[in-house]
């Protein structure tokens, strides 16, 4: 009769334990997906979202690769200390910006945060440095040598992306901010963080746009190429202020806007920046830099140190 009663006992045990069941994967917060026995996956962006970072990043990176050659030749030739340090720099971020583009499953994979979060962080800072000291470039108001005028902008401009990068590591190694991490989309102290961020880039470029229709304008240079480059980057910051401003209070139309300016900045940027700085030099064919822009550059004494 005992052995009976424990019998039943068991059975009833065993039942009770099997009615417990999980959730719907519908009903969790991310989809999960079981790899090596663990649920770790939790969904990411699109095949869309990720291609548009991709294909654009990786048919810039084919075009350096294809005319690197070239490249190299004029800058030997030219003998250039800005162009070459810039076109390096330009590769530097060009091959952090691809593998960031192309690793976009680590931001939702468990185990992968550390690893995201510092590549995110090296990328950011590598395009960051490239944004600002252009910048500066373009806010020099005179140009006493080309190798004084690169350490001067170098040094101002790895001042600022040090701190920024300060910044950003206590953000996310220090307190636990998902600054990178898109699919924690409501941390209300994250969308602080880029608020300031955009509002301060925003600020230089309107004040760049400022000078430029006042009656200082004589200190920026003169080719309109900057300036169309200066309102393509003042729309991109403002609309992605205006994308985490809305993200900020929980509308998902300003997470959709500003992910939309990171796809802009992460797949166009660099070409921009290519294409208004670097293209010309690499398009000279007698390397003495006749052009009307480096021309104008020339007079003004921005090469001076080159050329001596």
């Amino acid at each position: 009769m005992a052995k009976n009663l424990e019998a039943t006992i068991n059975v009833t045990t065993a039942s009770e334990s099997f009615s417990v069941s999980l959730p719907p994967i519908a009903e969790l917060p991310f989809p999960v997906e079981s790899i090596g026995g663990n649920e770790s996956v939790r969904q990411c962006h699109g095949v869309l979202y990720d291609a548009a970072l991709v294909v654009p990043t990786v048919l810039f990176v084919l075009y350096l690769v294809v005319h690197a050659k070239k490249n190299l030749t004029k800058l030997c030739n030219g003998r250039s200390y800005i162009m070459i340090s810039y076109y390096a720099l330009l590769w530097l971020a060009c091959v952090l910006n691809l593998a960031w583009c192309s690793l976009q499953g680590w931001q939702c994979s468990a185990g992968k945060e550390v690893a995201w979060n510092l590549l995110s962080l090296f990328t950011v800072a590598a395009m960051l440095y490239l944004e600002i000291s252009l910048m500066a470039f373009l806010l020099q108001e005179s140009y006493a040598s080309g190798l004084e005028t690169l350490a001067r902008t170098f040094i101002i401009s790895g001042i600022i992306v040090g701190v920024d990068m300060l910044l950003k590591v206590i953000y996310v190694f220090g307190f636990g901010f998902p600054l990178f991490i898109d699919v924690d989309s409501t941390h209300r102290m994250k969308w602080g963080f880029w608020i300031i961020h955009e509002l301060l880039l925003t600020a230089v470029y309107g004040f760049i746009l400022f000078v430029h229709f006042s009656k200082w304008r004589e200190k920026l240079p003169s080719r309109p190429a900057f300036y169309h480059y200066v309102v393509v980057m003042f729309v991109v910051s403002a609309v992605a202020f205006f994308g985490c401003a809305l993200a900020g209070t929980g509308a998902a139309f300003g997470i959709w806007l500003y992910n939309l300016t990171v796809i802009c900045y992460h797949s166009l940027y660099l070409p921009l920046l290519y294409a208004t700085f670097l293209a010309d030099f690499f398009q000279e064919e007698n390397f003495l830099l006749d052009n009307a822009y480096y021309s104008e550059m020339k007079d003004a004494g921005f090469f001076d140190a080159d050329w001596e």
